[in-house]
This record gives structure tokens, sequence and C-alpha cells, in this order.
């Protein structure tokens, strides 16, 4: 029996739930260069980290001077990490058990994501996580992605829960502005820990990113924030 009573939890994927950064990056990279950027960084890449691969393209399109449209650069991107992600993406080994520990406590769970389905599909399947997140919502699904709150509002609804009830698990500053515009609550664990002090929106923050998360540690925050004899999704 759970003591988190009618709390749901969403997870970001790309930065939370895995490291697939740097299959992203790589792919970008190599879309890049093929149309003759050869010069795009990791430092670059770092700061679009959080947003949808179309909009990311898109910035960089016009950045670059690309001529290809973006609907093409964003195909060229998504089959080489499609590729990449097959052949390998790391689950973060605590978020994995927290995701285990919420499934044994019968909390609902799903995954909203700037990654395109098939994207999603193949790194949840890839890393076994598919067993227990069986919900999951692509930016590609909804008018707008993050910092907009489509998609997380899309994953509640889908997993029957009110917004209030929502606890968002994010690694990036758009998906914490998006969380807080869904009227859900968040837990930030920044995948580039120096921006901790951006994420104003978040109501816990991991400043020292995935190397401070636990499982334990964050399901005891939850049962203390929340509970059962709270109305559902208050403080205490």
């Amino acid at each position: 029996m759970s003591d988190l009573g009618k709390l749901a939890v969403i997870f970001d994927l790309d930065g939370t739930l895995v490291d697939s950064e740097p299959n992203y990056y790589e792919a970008t990279r190599q879309t890049l260069a093929a149309h003759g950027v050869a010069d795009y960084t990791w430092a670059e890449h770092e700061k679009l980290v959080g947003i949808s691969t179309l909009e990311t393209l898109g910035l960089l399109r016009e950045r670059h001077g690309l001529r290809p449209p973006v609907a093409e650069l964003l195909a060229e991107t998504n089959r080489r990490y499609l590729e990449l992600a097959r052949a390998g993406t790391h689950a973060y080994p605590e978020m994995r058990g927290f995701v285990e520990l919420l499934a044994a406590e019968g909390v609902p769970s799903a995954v909203a994501s700037g990654s395109s389905p098939e994207a999603i599909e193949a790194i949840l399947a890839g890393t076994g996580l598919d067993a227990y997140l069986r919900t999951f919502v692509s930016a590609d699904e909804v008018a707008r992605g993050k910092p907009a709150p489509d998609v997380f509002l899309e994953a509640a609804r889908r997993l029957g829960a009110a917004p209030a009830d929502c606890v968002v698990l994010e690694d990036a500053t758009p998906g914490a502005v998006a969380a807080h515009a869904a009227g859900m609550r968040c837990v930030a664990i920044p995948y580039v820990p120096a921006q901790a002090d951006l994420f104003t929106t978040a109501d816990l923050v991991l400043r020292g990113g995935q190397a401070e998360f636990t499982a334990g540690a964050v399901h005891d925050w939850l049962t203390t924030a929340y509970c059962l004899n709270c109305h559902p999704g208050q403080k205490r």
C-alpha cells in the first residue's frame, strides 16, 4: 500500500531517466556535418538541452543558415539517433530503482518527452523500462512542446490523474517551467548542475544532479510532502 495517495509521477526521458544526450549530440553533429557545419560542439548542444528535437533543429537551421527544411533535418537526425539509441542507451541506476519502487507501490507513472514516439519506445524497450512505464507522450503528439505544459497535461489525462496530483521529474529548465505551467509540482535533477539556480519554479532541486539523486531520498520527500490524510496533492 502506497503512502502517496492519489499521487502520479511523470518522468522526462532524456537526461532524467536515461543519459541519451550524448546520442542526441552525436546524431545532431552528424546531420550538421552532412550539411557543411563541422564545428558543432557539446557546449553548444548543452544550451539546447530540454527542448524538442524539432525546435532544436529549427534554431540550428537559422543559426547556421542551412537550406534544407526543418522536416528534412529532423528526419535525418531521428534516423541517426534511433541507430545510436538502439545500439545502447544508459539508464541511470537510481532512476531505475525509483521507477521500480513506484511500480511496486502501484503509483501511476508515465513518460513525457520532447523525443519522437519511435525514440521513446526504442529507449524504453532497450533499457527494459517499458515493463514499468507503459504510458508515454511525445511532444510530436501535442500542439506545443516544452516549456508549454501540453505534454504533461496529456500524460496526466492518459493516467487519469488531476494535474494537482502529479509530480514531474525533470533535468532541464524548460521542463520545470512546463510542469509549473501545468499546475504540477517538480523535482529538478539538473543535467548541467551549474544551472541549478535556474530552476526557480521547481519544488525540490537536487543541485548535484544525478550524482545527488537517490530513489529512497526522493521517495521519502514525496511521502513527507504528501499524505493520505491530506487533500490529494496538498502539501502538509
